[in-house]
């Protein structure tokens, strides 16, 4: 009996080929064949797949992949030229503005309750993941029962029940109302996020070390001003790097200067996802399971100063970024 079936995509120059692939355990090792040619384009996928009586069965119980599969096959076809980031696969790019056409021709052109569900979905898995990456130790099915149903995790602290619960409402208001982008966010967004956490809102008035860090934070006395600095060279920045780009070198050079006593992370992430959907783009789960490979490409951005935006500093950073984009956006707003 067949267990799954996928779509395999071969390239032979610059033309594709789909094939339907089953696999399937035969005396106890799995085999996978490819069982039918689905055509060179995704439309015939689509149109092939209807047809394959013999296989339906494994064709719906694989039918969320296979669907993941044929809409960001079918908007990455639907990509126009772009201009090529040099901090940015070619490959991996189009698949980021497969991505994007996608959020905005099709996503958000959906009913505004389906939209606000959507949402709502993405937020869980975002909430649960930004927040175990500095600690929390809540699970996702308990954030799920407590932000959906109110329900309070059994012997966890009222701080990680606060920290889910404010990554909620800060998300949400970023996306309600459309802030704008500025040093006077950031000090909001943390607010919100500290809110019954921690008293230490605003810059932090004393010098710390991040523990296992391989940078010094901005001392205390020069924060404000390095922020400053920040927010003058996003407008510069923005003639010469791609809007995703920029999103995620923000990102690090905020991270570095770590402006806060607590929580810069957990900010940071929010303020990465609202600067990806000003400039069109989907917001993004940076996952827990990943945190040491999120850690290392920071790290090696670490060695550029505050004005330094060159590739070789956040080519691994900015393609770290958009796959964590591609890998979420997919699994979240294919609707």
């Amino acid at each position: 009996m067949h267990d799954m079936a996928y779509i395999y995509k071969k390239t032979i120059g610059e033309k594709p080929y789909y094939y339907l692939r089953v696999s399937k355990r035969v005396n106890g090792k799995q085999v996978v064949k490819d069982v039918a040619y689905l055509g060179d384009s995704v439309h015939e996928v689509e149109r092939r797949l209807q047809n394959l009586k013999e296989f339906q069965a494994e064709i719906r119980k694989s039918y969320r992949n296979i669907r993941k599969f044929i809409q960001s096959n079918h908007y990455a076809e639907k990509v126009k030229k772009i201009k090529r980031d040099s901090h940015m696969g070619k490959v991996l790019q189009e698949k980021v503005e497969a991505a994007r056409l996608h959020f905005n021709d099709h996503f958000l052109k959906q009913d505004q309750n389906t939209i606000q569900d959507t949402y709502k979905h993405f937020l869980i898995d975002f909430a649960f993941n930004t927040t175990s990456i500095e600690g929390n130790t809540i699970t996702l099915k308990e954030a799920e029962r407590l932000l959906r149903e109110d329900i309070l995790p059994k012997n966890k602290t009222l701080r990680e029940v606060y920290d889910l619960q404010n990554t909620e409402r800060a998300f949400f208001w970023t996306v309600d109302k459309s802030p704008a982008f500025n040093e006077s966010l950031i000090l909001k967004i943390h607010d919100m996020l500290m809110d019954n956490i921690d008293k230490r809102k605003g810059y932090r008035s004393h010098d710390i070390r991040v523990f296992r860090s391989r940078f010094d934070p901005a001392p205390a006395k020069y924060v404000k001003t390095d922020v400053n600095i920040l927010f003058k060279s996003l407008q510069r920045w923005k003639k010469v790097l791609s809007p995703f780009a920029l999103a995620a070198v923000f990102h690090h050079k905020l991270e570095k200067i770590h402006p806060f006593a607590d929580g810069n992370g957990r900010t940071g992430r929010i303020l990465l996802n609202y600067l990806l959907m000003r400039s069109g783009y989907p917001p993004l789960i940076i996952q827990k399971k990943r945190r040491g490979d999120y850690l290392d490409v920071l790290a090696k951005a670490d060695a550029a100063d505050l004005k330094n935006i060159g590739a070789d500093h956040y080519v691994d950073l900015v393609e770290y970024l958009a796959n964590e984009l591609i890998d979420s956006y997919w699994s979240n707003f294919n609707i």
